[in-house]
């Protein structure tokens, strides 16, 4: 099995950037623990803080991958164009944030991408990756 782990803008700085929000371990650090973890699994990462790029890589995946994990970030409110990309491929989609976005900010009560998915993982920090790789097992 081959699923994809895409970040969106800021993700980047997952363990710096508001550690109250969004915890103090690195990205890169818990994808080795999901490695370790899933070791039959083959899982990939991708982050970009770049809108097309993101799009590039659900079409680049979307026809050969059993799943893919995606978080948008802040695109995840704003983007038609991510929305419309998830609705072209094959593979499914899981979208996950670490905060639960329904706890914040009003204009992030709204995901564009989420109706194109398989389902929403929202508020159960990193381990979120976890449980939609989970999902994804279980068809």
């Amino acid at each position: 099995m081959k699923i994809q782990i895409i970040n969106g803008p800021n993700l980047n700085l997952l363990g710096i950037r508001e550690p109250g929000v969004y915890g103090n371990k690195s990205f890169e650090g818990y994808f080795t623990e999901l490695k370790d973890k899933y070791k039959n699994i083959e899982l990939e990462y991708f982050q970009s803080n770049v809108e097309g790029e993101l799009i590039n890589k659900l079409h680049e995946v979307g026809f050969s991958f059993d799943g893919i994990i995606l978080n948008g970030g802040g695109y995840t409110h704003t983007s038609v164009a991510i929305a419309d990309a998830i609705s072209g491929i094959n593979t499914p989609v899981v979208e996950v944030h670490v905060s639960n976005i329904y706890a914040r900010e009003e204009f992030r009560h709204v995901s564009l991408t989420g109706k194109n998915c398989k389902g929403v993982l929202t508020g159960f920090g990193l381990d979120g990756y976890r449980l939609a790789i989970e999902s994804l097992l279980a068809g």
